[in-house]
Formats: C-alpha cells, sequence, structure tokens
C-alpha cells in the first residue's frame, strides 16, 4: 500500500464539491497528523484547524468534534477494508479462505496508521465513548463489517444450522475486534505476529463450526446461541 490511505465517511453527500471535499481531506489529515505526533488527547480542533491551515469554524463546519473526525478514521478503514477483501471474496470459497483473507485485508490496510492507534485506542476502549466500535456512533461502520462477514459465510462451502448462522456474521465480527486489539499491541515488523494468529486460529475456527453439524453438538450449540441472544442489547 502506497501512502496513506483517504478516508472518506461513508456518509459523505455526493453532491459536495472538489473544493468542499479537499477541504474536508485536510482537516482529516492534518488529524491523523496530530494524533499521531501528540496524541489524541493534546490535538485540539483548534490545533487541528491551524495544522490543516483553515479557521476553526470552518474546521467546526466539517467536524463537530474529534470523535466525528476519529468516525471518518473508522469509515475510511472500512471502506478500504471492504475493497480490498472483494478479492478474495470473489475468488475463495471455502471458509477458511475467505475469512482469513477477509482478516488479512483489514491488517494491511490499517497497517499505516499502527503507530498511532495505540495512542486513541484508551479512548476507543472506553465504554461510554462515541469512538467505541460498540457505540450508537459507530452503528454504520459496525454494521457495514458485520454485513462484510455475511459474506464471508454466504459465499463459503460451510454448513450451519439455521440459528447459528444468523448469529455467526457478529460473532465473527467479534473475533475481528480481537484480532484488531492483539494488533494494536503488536510490536513486530509489519505486524507479523497478529498475520500468524489470524492463518493459525481461522483454520481452528473452520474445524469448530463444521463439528456443530455433528447431532451431539446441535444441542449444545442451540444453548450457545439461546445464551447469546439472551445478553444481547
Amino acid at each position: 500500500m502506497n501512502g496513506p490511505a483517504r478516508l472518506i465517511s461513508v456518509n459523505d453527500t455526493p453532491q459536495r464539491s472538489a473544493k468542499a471535499e479537499q477541504t474536508r481531506q485536510s482537516i482529516i489529515d492534518a488529524a491523523m497528523q496530530l494524533f499521531r505526533t501528540k496524541g489524541y488527547d493534546k490535538a485540539t480542533m483548534r490545533a487541528i484547524a491551524d495544522e490543516a491551515g483553515v479557521s476553526i469554524g470552518n474546521a467546526y463546519y466539517y467536524f463537530s468534534s474529534k470523535e466525528h473526525l476519529i468516525q471518518a478514521y473508522y469509515d475510511g478503514i472500512n471502506a478500504e477494508h471492504a475493497e480490498k477483501a472483494a478479492q478474495t471474496l470473489a475468488t475463495a470459497t471455502t471458509f477458511s479462505d475467505r475469512l482469513t483473507g477477509v482478516l488479512l485485508a483489514w491488517v494491511d490496510v490499517a497497517e499505516p496508521y499502527h503507530e498511532f492507534a495505540g495512542k486513541f485506542f484508551k479512548n476507543a476502549a472506553e465504554p461510554t465513548s462515541p469512538l467505541s466500535p460498540f457505540s450508537a456512533d459507530s452503528e454504520a461502520t459496525r454494521l457495514a463489517a458485520i454485513d462484510l462477514h455475511r459474506q464471508v459465510i454466504d459465499g463459503s462451502d460451510i454448513k450451519l444450522a439455521k440459528a447459528l448462522r444468523a448469529e455467526l456474521p457478529e460473532l465473527l465480527w467479534l473475533v475481528q475486534m480481537g484480532v484488531v486489539l492483539f494488533w494494536v499491541h503488536d510490536t513486530s515488523p509489519g505486524q507479523q505476529r497478529t498475520r500468524t494468529l489470524v492463518v493459525q486460529a481461522v483454520p481452528v475456527i473452520d474445524r469448530a463450526l463444521r463439528l456443530t453439524r455433528i447431532p451431539g453438538v446441535r444441542g449444545l450449540v442451540d444453548d450457545v446461541v439461546g445464551l447469546i441472544r439472551t445478553i444481547k442489547p
């Protein structure tokens, strides 16, 4: 991947002028730079506006808060992830290959941002924060990511009970969140340990899911699915 990604919110309106889009992107780029060098807490909206060469009012016109800038980051990564994952989803047919390809695609597109990801992770990890991937503010991005995992299942060779199949896309997204957490703390070159985790863990998930077709295991699966549906918000 050459250079930083161009982060575009999924909520963008196609009617935005080229100049407005350039200004908006400049604000995002400035924010990413300051998050990287100063950390999330010290990168104020005024500092971001100064870095972007726009007025503070202009910065607030495009983004009402720093949290919305991070949402733009989330949206951009999510859109790039879907685009890169499409290459795997168009060719791979086995569940293991499809899931491995989708998870590794995320590591690939996120790599340029690894150096400062940990600096705002503490904010995203706060349950009440709008930066949390589980928050209402992140719902559109979260649902799009879950849908990507639905595509992993739908185009694969795996056979599942109907109830488990319905819940599995969200469960796979939670697996992805676990990979993200590991990735944030992964200091290996190119996050190779995260890549190894994906390559070795996915076949285990694949085998475990295929075991759910065994008659003696189906009752346990039904209990697990029932538990999941009980505790979901």
